[in-house]
């Protein structure tokens, strides 16, 4: 992770906090995400991982009741600014979702079918190949693009998505929890995916599962949930420093599975 330091952060988290109505689910975030790199979010359940992570592409805006307080900045950028496109901006900033979904298509127009509504002007037949080859997928699938999706094993069907992902051609791609519904050597598909793309994209993920967190992350966030039940960020910082000298007592006990 050499010049790291150096490099500006493409999302930077100021002062966030984030409401469902009047109950307060996160606060007073402060957060810098470096590019090209994999940043896991863990803590317990309920401390708001997944409500942080849907913030970063405003898919909480879909949620009756829900505001943001503070900033995020994606590219030095405001998104909760008054007349963002948060359309544009998710095609940007990418999703995937801890259950497997993929569209009830052929595997073809899965990968196709976003880029075509976005208005892809070149070849489609080459941005399919292409994303499925990304998303280590076009060995199993490229002599049978017209298949259903959902005739595809789950791993297969988690990569057929990160593949409709990719073919937008975002710069960060937030995952859910992407293998919790997976088995382990599908998970380690993943996992190895996730390296990969970890040279062309910024990947945020959040999980339960601290060996995953610990084996494919650069850097971690440890969030958990305070006497008023909002999530907090208790620290941030490298991975291997999380996973072998953290500073705040709570992340130790987490991480060696003392709570959570």
């Amino acid at each position: 992770m050499d010049g790291v330091a150096d490099e500006a952060p493409i999302l930077q988290v100021l002062g966030l906090s984030l409401y469902y109505g009047d109950f307060r689910a996160v606060r007073d975030i402060d957060l810098e995400i470096r590019p090209r790199r994999i940043t896991a979010i863990i803590g317990s359940s309920g401390c708001g991982k997944s409500t942080l992570l849907r913030s970063f592409n405003r898919m909480n805006d879909f949620i009756p009741g829900f505001r943001a307080e503070g900033q995020v900045r994606f590219a030095g950028q405001e998104i909760y600014r008054e007349g963002i496109d948060a359309v544009s901006l998710r095609r940007r900033i990418g999703m995937v979702f801890q259950k497997p979904n993929p569209f009830p298509k052929s595997i073809y127009e899965n990968v196709a079918w976003g880029a075509r509504v976005n208005g892809f002007r070149g070849d489609l037949g080459e941005l399919v190949e292409a994303s499925l080859r990304k998303a280590a997928l076009w060995e199993e699938v490229g002599d049978k693009l017209d298949q259903s999706g959902l005739s595809l094993s789950g791993g297969q069907q988690q990569r057929l998505c990160i593949a409709r992902a990719l073919a937008v051609e975002p710069d960060v791609i937030l995952m859910d929890e992407p293998c919790s519904a997976l088995d382990p050597i599908a998970t380690l598909k993943i996992e190895d995916l996730m390296r990969s793309l970890a040279s062309a994209y910024t990947i945020l993920i959040v999980t339960h599962n601290m060996q995953q967190a610990a084996r494919v992350s650069d850097f971690t966030a440890m969030m958990a949930m305070g006497e008023d039940r909002a999530g907090m960020l208790v620290e941030f910082d490298a991975t291997q420093t999380i996973f072998t000298r953290p500073k705040d007592q709570r992340t130790e006990d987490y991480v060696t599975g003392r709570y959570g």
